[in-house]
């Protein structure tokens, strides 16, 4: 077997070798070496180097000429040892070690929110793409999905947009799991932790013969949560979920090669576990909404990869289909009072195509050229309730109207009679009384139903120049087209039942909406660097300059807050009648108007540098960047009257900073270790809000949600034991940490600098391991994410707090 893996090992080697000059490693095929061999290639060559990540898992890159290091960007890249170590199995734990990544859990699996660099979306469109196994996911919905048998995964900071398209404005995430062609077995895993944290995943690789392999694996992972509702009794964020994956890779000629991959997940929680937040000591209370909330989904990715190697060329064709379905049942004032609710269910199908052609002649001038065209079907039904915490301040608004208006009335009959005032008044209000009173009751409900189709096509080139043996030049363009459409059938109405003085009436008052709007966008997506290599080694420096694009679109969430303002304003003619309120074509275009927003466009400006350090014992990663960003999209609560969020366009806004990342080993590959820190400054530079005809300047503030400090340092010594059943245990310990997190434009609470510390111990036999883990060993008090909401009348802050103190066990075995 080692000399097995040492032949392999070497020949990895010379097909490195011989291909960095040529910038080529893309048509190596996922992962040549498995763990073991990987871990072979460290102890028979010099053990105390770090090599290359990305030239020990080889991934196949259809567009690239340049490995991941020597590409004129800012980039982390974590192999399934680190992912094992880290114990990452969504990638909201992977975030907490790339330096200027955040990305917050906000109640549930379909609020997927990520940042980098400044650049972040909570709703609607995403700023940072994502492709798994090639194949990129259109939804931002089905981002935050269960992540298993990861080979490799690649973090790229900074505009992506030349090569991938709009949505990677921030960067882009790309997932490979393990090619079953490489990799054969059987993996196992159990996991058991606090609050009935359970998992199980199993997985087998195998191959059919010399030209076919094929992987099956399915999971289930679920926790009872950490928080209780205090109203309902019910456990405010318990989750179960599941899913089941499978691949199958041929080789059909010596030329052609297909990859077909269908991954399905299921998950069903309980969602939104807000308490509301005392400012002073920054901690929220428990869970206390009337109604729990809860978030279903079904999802299913499908992806077919063929690939044809020509002598000169070598053309990768990338076809997906994608169905999302699932369901949010919201509380959506989070309080105690029955205010209001919504079900929100969405309905996705899409499909994706890509072609690529990439030549294999490996000279001065390497290049990509491809097409990538997209359809997405949306439907989403997302309709409102108004509970009778609320209608009930309605109800009595119009009840007091109508009394006073009867009193007032009966009492100016008397006075003319003769009657005093105050007599009369008396006398008015007895009679009223004695004859039945008057109370009114309001029931209100918004039916809403949208239809969001969106089309885009993009058309790319890059190309590699190497002007001199060291100096490259990358040079790449996009032309990139969207359509957008809303269709929307919507209708607020508002039945007023009035009891006065044993005589009842109904009316209805009645607002509908029902009208179509589209918006198209185009973008020229320029990227020019350069890329110097300064030793033998590998080193490099690079400058580069690019542009990022997020699409424009509509405020769905918006119309329960429009509608309820026409019923609000005409509630008075709901006195006499029932009443549908008119909409002329203006009032459809200010609608438009209304729920749109621009496309938000960035140029990034960037230098840095990835330095192999003490004869290549420890790998640095510099970067430091400046971000211009116009019509920057910002999520904020909707209207007047807060209902939902809502998507609005900054002027102008900057982002600049830096970003370290070091990794190494020693002691002869015993001690493995990394670090990491970025520092992000985002401000808005021309940011003006009108709140009660009052102009209001953001000017100088810091963009919400985006933490200004990122930081992470992990840790693992490995105790090799000889002549004994088992063969290391390993010590390891870990802390990330960010902040300071603002949490509103105004920058007028916030969540300070926190750190999490974590550790690990694994007991490693030859086919079995055993971890012992732990997380926020300090059980540091922190929140995830915080709000203001006027739902209830007046200003509420609400918090989600982060996981307390954790611990658990892992059983993985390989056989």
């Amino acid at each position: 077997m080692a000399k097995r893996t040492i032949c392999v090992a070497a020949a990895i080697i010379c097909i490195t070798a011989a291909q960095t000059s040529a910038a080529t490693f893309n048509n190596i095929i996922i992962e040549k070496l498995n763990s073991e061999s990987a871990l072979e290639l460290s102890e028979t060559n010099d053990t105390s180097r770090v090599y290359n990540l990305d030239e020990v898992v080889v991934v196949s890159q259809p567009k690239e000429a340049l490995i991941l290091r020597q590409q004129p960007l800012s980039s982390a890249m974590f192999t399934s040892s680190d992912i094992n170590s880290i114990g990452i199995t969504d990638l909201s734990k992977l975030a907490c070690y790339v330096p200027s990544f955040a990305m917050p859990a906000y109640g549930s699996r379909l609020t997927s929110s990520m940042y980098i660099r400044g650049i972040g979306s909570r709703v609607n469109n995403p700023a940072i793409g994502i492709y798994l196994d090639g194949v990129p996911l259109v939804n931002k919905t089905a981002f935050n999905i269960h992540t298993y048998q990861i080979a490799r995964a690649d973090i790229l900071r900074g505009p992506q947009g030349t090569l991938y398209g709009m949505n990677t404005e921030g960067g882009l995430i790309r997932l490979y799991s393990k090619d079953p062609m490489t990799y054969q077995g059987t993996d196992l895993h159990i996991g058991i932790g606090t609050h009935f944290q359970r998992d199980i995943e199993a997985a087998h690789f195998g191959k059919i013969n010399n030209n076919t392999a094929f992987s099956i694996a399915g999971f289930y992972s679920g926790s009872n949560g950490f928080f209780r509702n205090t109203t309902t009794g019910e456990r405010a964020d318990n989750y179960n979920e599941a899913g089941g994956k499978m691949r199958l890779t041929t080789k059909l000629t010596n030329r052609l090669t297909a990859d077909i991959t269908a991954d399905y997940q299921y998950v069903r929680q309980n969602a939104f576990p807000y308490g509301q937040l005392n400012l002073e000591t920054n901690r929220p209370d428990a869970p206390s909404a009337n109604r729990q909330s809860n978030y279903t989904r079904n999802m299913l990715n499908t992806g077919l990869n063929l690939k044809y190697q020509a002598e000169r060329f070598t053309l990768n064709s990338t076809t997906s289909y994608q169905f999302l379905d699932d369901c949010m049942k919201m509380d959506q004032d989070y309080l105690a009072a029955d205010l209001m609710h919504m079900e929100q269910r969405q309905l996705m199908n899409a499909i994706t195509q890509e072609l690529t052609i990439r030549n294999n002649t490996h000279g001065k001038w390497n290049r990509a050229t491809g097409m990538y065209g997209s359809y997405q079907w949306l439907r989403t039904d997302a309709p409102v309730f108004f509970d009778k915490d609320f209608t009930g301040r309605i109800s009595d608004g119009i009840q007091t109207v109508m009394y006073n208006a009867i009193l007032k009335s009966m009492t100016d009959k008397m006075v003319a009679a003769g009657m005093p005032q105050t007599a009369a008044e008396k006398a008015a209000a007895a009679a009223i009384e004695k004859a039945g009173g008057i109370s009114v009751d309001a029931n209100m409900k918004v039916p809403a139903t949208f239809n969001t189709p969106q089309f885009n096509i993009g058309v790319y080139h890059e190309s590699n120049i190497n002007i001199t043996d060291k100096l490259t030049a990358t040079l790449g363009l996009r032309y990139d087209y969207n359509r957008v459409k809303v269709h929307y059938d919507t209708y607020a109405t508002m039945a007023i039942t009035a009891n006065v003085m044993g005589q009842s009436m109904t009316n209805t008052l009645t607002s509908v909406l029902n009208n179509a709007s589209h918006d198209n966008y185009s973008q020229l997506l320029p990227k020019v660097g350069l890329s110097y290599t300064i030793d033998s080694k590998g080193s490099n420096v690079y400058a580069t300059i690019c542009k990022g694009y997020r699409a424009g679109g509509y405020n769905i969430q918006m119309f329960s807050d429009i509608l309820q303002h026409e019923l609000n304003e005409n509630n008075n003619k709901a006195m006499t009648g029932s009443y549908d309120i008119p909409h002329t074509q203006a009032d459809y275009d200010e609608i438009s108007n209304t729920i749109s927003y621009k496309p938000e466009e960035s140029w990034n400006y960037e230098v840095g540098a990835h330095i192999n350090l003490f004869d290549n014992k420890m790998h640095a990663d510099l970067a430091a960047y400046y971000m211009q960003i116009r019509n920057q999209q910002l999520s904020v609560m909707a209207g007047e009257y807060g209902f939902g969020r809502m998507m609005v366009n900054a002027g102008k806004s900057i982002s600049w900073g830096f970003e370290a990342a070091l990794r190494g080993s020693a002691f002869n590959n015993c001690l493995s270790w990394s670090a990491g820190y970025g520092l992000t400054r985002a401000t808005f530079k021309e940011y003006n809000e009108t709140s009660d005809n009052t102009e209001i300047s953001y000017n100088g503030k810091r963009v919400p949600f985006i933490p200004m400090h990122t930081a992470n340092a992990r840790a693992d010594y490995k105790i090799k034991i000889n002549g004994s059943a088992i063969k290391s245990v390993v010590i390891g310990a870990d802390v990330t940490a960010q902040g300071r997190i603002y949490w509103n434009e105004a920058n007028t609470y916030s969540q300070p600098f926190y750190a999490l510390v974590g550790a690990h111990t694994d007991v490693n036999f030859s086919d079995v391991s055993l971890k012992l883990w732990c997380r926020n060993l300090t059980d540091t008090h922190y929140n995830t994410f915080a709000f203001d909401s006027s739902a209830s009348g007046q200003t509420v802050y609400l918090a989600q707090r982060g996981a307390p103190i954790q611990a658990g066990f892992d059983i993985n075995i390989h056989f």
